[in-house]
């Protein structure tokens, strides 16, 4: 269901190859310019790649708009919630998005300050309505990625505990264990497949501890 890219079914976007644009987060630093997302990997890895097709923008505000009236700093923020921080899109782009669907009829605004704030009209919601499956399912997608990256930040910040804490003696095992298994391997590399095997016993007896 997820490609390295997020591929879906639309129609060209009012800026090509925009979408994608955006901050990515990380993991406890700040954000960062390019096109930054999950791309469909294991827990271990939210390698860079486009977390929103083309057209997937004009959808999601839409939907985020037809909840309830928003501006422009909700739509961004709302992206981040929903991602648990990983992805940010850029004013650069959430902007214009807004701008466009007001122009072609979908949003209209009402200014408030120096802000505006979005309202969904009919023609907007036929349109969503028309694309309402696409929409879901983007943000499906979203939710997913916002999962993976609370997995892997509770993850780390388990390891940062355990790396906090005085222990001393399962620290020199490791470097110990670590240093053994290179030094087979590096001798015979035929034993890789018996060293990963003894690993993956200790492990489990590790679990099994109580």
């Amino acid at each position: 269901m997820f490609g390295r890219h997020f591929e879906g079914r639309c129609e060209r976007a009012f800026a090509p190859g925009q979408e994608g644009r955006g901050r990515h987060r990380g993991f406890g630093g700040k954000g960062r310019g390019g096109r930054h997302g999950w791309d469909g990997g294991d827990d271990d890895t939210m390698r860079p790649g486009r977390i929103l097709a083309q057209g997937d923008l004009r959808l999601i505000a839409l939907a985020l708009i037809e909840e309830q009236p928003r501006h422009g700093y909700d739509i961004i923020k709302a992206l981040e919630e929903k991602t648990a921080d990983w992805y940010s899109p850029s004013p650069g782009i959430v902007y214009p998005t807004l701008t466009y669907l007001e122009e072609v009829g979908h949003l209209i605004a009402q200014p408030e300050g120096a802000k505006k704030l979005y309202s969904i009209t009919d023609e907007g919601r036929a349109y969503l309505s028309e694309n309402r499956a696409l929409a879901d399912a983007v943000m499906k997608r979203l939710a997913l990625v916002g999962e993976k990256a609370a997995r892997i930040r509770n993850r780390q910040d388990d390891e940062r505990d355990l790396r906090r804490k005085e222990l001393p003696l399962v620290r020199a095992a490791f470097d110990n264990l670590r240093e053994s298994a290179i030094g087979r391997i590096k001798d015979d590399p035929d034993a890789e497949s018996k060293v990963v095997e003894i690993l993956a016993r200790a492990a489990g007896e590790i679990r099994k501890l109580q």
